[in-house]
């Protein structure tokens, strides 16, 4: 899709968490349009844009979800806050980015987040599972502590209305007891070393990763040991990020280990 600037409504804007508040936006259908993984730019003034992934699957309704994260101490987060707070209407530029769930697969999806990386992630669940409720979905989701899951009751529902859906937690900080349920699984640590210990396989998915270019590459890394196919593997971080190769082979992964 060629990317579009226009001007949206803003519908409401709530706190999930402390941290981190989702905004709704309204605008014409057709201009809204993008594929799933896709994300859009906000201007803050002439000469700032501030990209922020797509949180929803596009329903022909005009509707465009955000989650966005705050950090007081950053300047531009502040000054979108403070924008939030008063505007009416918010100008965008939107679709980018090519990491888009791939509408001709029938593989089972990895997918792996950390913040508010997982609305890339929503946006791709809903468009799967729309089109086959029973798409095997494996996602793994990232946090400092248990509350930064700002819609683990989400996650929840997919597991509980879909048969093909596993949700991993995955805390900095220890999970309460009784996190876990059926599909449902908490784990403690960095989500690479949880994916090394707890994934056994990852060559039949199609994987899709999102967060920090340190974050993604460590996952790559592990899931390579694991036999991820080079071609399945997406992540905006190979565009702004890139290294070669994006995927290492399992040879040149045993010779890091011992260097």
């Amino acid at each position: 899709m060629t990317p579009r600037t226009l001007t949206c409504r803003v519908a409401e804007v709530e706190d999930l968490t402390p941290d981190v508040f989702r905004v709704t936006l309204e605008g014409r259908p057709e201009a809204v349009a993008h594929d799933p993984g896709q994300y859009l730019e906000l201007r803050l003034d002439d000469t700032t844009w501030v990209p922020f992934s797509i949180a929803n699957a596009h329903g022909g309704d005009g509707v465009i979800e955000l989650h966005i994260q705050h950090w007081p101490e950053r300047d531009n987060s502040a000054r979108l806050r403070e924008l939030l707070q008063v505007a009416e209407r918010l100008t965008l530029r939107l679709p980018g980015g090519d990491c888009v769930l791939d509408p001709d697969s029938e593989r089972p999806l990895l997918l792996i987040a950390a913040g508010t990386g997982f609305a890339q992630m929503k946006a791709i669940v809903e468009a799967a599972l729309h089109a086959d409720p029973e798409r095997e979905i494996e996602l793994w989701w990232a946090a400092r502590e248990r509350r930064d899951l700002y819609l683990e009751r989400l996650a929840r529902e997919w597991v509980e209305r879909h048969a093909g859906v596993t949700f991993h937690g995955v805390s900095e900080q220890p999970l309460e007891a009784g996190f876990d349920a059926e599909r449902v699984l908490g784990h403690r640590g960095r989500i690479d070393q949880a994916l090394a210990e707890h994934l056994d396989d990852a060559s039949r998915h199609d994987v899709y990763l999102s967060g920090s270019p340190g974050m993604v590459y460590a996952c790559v890394d592990v899931l390579a040991s694991l036999g991820l196919v080079a071609s399945r593997v997406f992540s905006d971080v190979f565009a702004y990020a890139p290294r070669d190769p994006l995927v290492p082979t399992v040879g040149s992964l045993v010779r890091k280990r011992r260097a």
